[in-house]
């Protein structure tokens, strides 16, 4: 098979194969996950059972309780940070009055 005048292109029989191989491999696999995306498609839900459901419940109140109490933590530190800026703003002031 020649691609240009200078320039020439050669296959062998075991190479097309492999190739003819490969290709056919991969339109399988192709086949196959759509024939199991489908299936997964007709099958149902799983079901919740009321432990999952109340472990998740109770897993997810937690988790905000926590959070709740880390913000006022933090509340609390920022109102320690103003308060000390405060102080080191007057004696600043008291200083430079001076």
């Amino acid at each position: 098979m020649e691609i240009g005048k200078d320039s020439k292109f050669t296959l062998s029989v075991e190479t097309l194969i492999s190739i003819s191989v490969t290709i056919f491999m991969i339109v399988g696999l192709w086949f196959n996950l759509q024939a199991e995306i489908e299936e997964a498609k007709q099958l149902p839900e799983p079901p919740i059972s009321r432990t999952e459901y109340d472990l998740k419940d109770q897993m997810i109140r937690n988790s905000i309780l926590n959070t709740e109490e880390k913000v006022e933590k933090l509340e609390d530190k920022v109102d320690d940070i103003k308060e000390d800026t405060r102080s080191i703003n007057d004696t600043l002031l008291k200083m430079n009055n001076n």
